[in-house]
């Protein structure tokens, strides 16, 4: 690319962010290939048991025919998702710290 092109919409929001990173004296860190596979394992074992508390979910839905049961099946689905995400994110941080 020339240096007169056009920046696109990526380009110019990836500089000011890299700008208020240096702001804030935000230093960039490079992840090990032992620090990205374990988050790439972080992330496969949350999809996974994400995936299956939907099997799950859809099968005791299927089952429930009371709203209020059915509400209590949803409540808990998304308690459980949110709490593998939660987990997840624990993992990547603790790994992008290097613990």
């Amino acid at each position: 690319m020339s240096k007169n092109a056009p920046k696109s919409a990526v380009e110019l929001v990836m500089e000011r962010l890299k700008q208020q990173d240096a702001g804030a004296d935000v230093e960039a860190t490079t992840l090990t290939d032992d620090q990205k596979e374990a988050i790439a394992a972080a992330r496969r074992d949350y999809e996974a048991k994400v995936a299956e508390a939907e099997i799950l979910f859809h099968s005791k839905l299927a089952a429930a025919f009371d709203p209020e049961a059915r509400q209590e099946l949803e409540a808990n689905h998304r308690r459980d998702v949110g709490q593998s995400a939660s987990t997840r994110d624990r993992k990547i941080a603790a790994v992008r710290k290097g613990s």
